[in-house]
């Protein structure tokens, strides 16, 4: 591969960037992920790693989109933070 690889992304969360990282491959964007496995280096002792996504500079901006789009739809969901997990049990009585 000769083109140049530009980032696209940055995360501290290697599951963060894994997720967005399948989500790219999902899409057909050629994606690496460089630090991911630095956190491993301590045996579980947490670490702040710096992990980036990176793609050919062709396809930078469809997936900066792709992971922009994606952050604006949890955003608006709301996550899991906003669930209310006894709901069900209260429709059940």
């Amino acid at each position: 591969m000769s083109e140049k690889l530009v980032i696209v992304a940055r995360y501290t969360d290697y599951l963060e960037a894994d997720l967005a990282r399948q989500m790219l491959e999902d899409e057909g964007i050629q994606v690496f992920a460089l630090g991911q496995n630095v956190g491993n280096v301590y045996s579980g002792v947490p670490a702040v790693v710096d992990i980036q996504l990176q793609t050919p500079e062709s396809q930078a901006e469809e997936a900066k989109e792709i992971l922009e789009d994606a952050r604006h739809e949890a955003d608006v969901e709301g996550g899991l933070e906003g669930e209310d997990w006894d709901e069900d049990d209260e429709e059940q009585e």
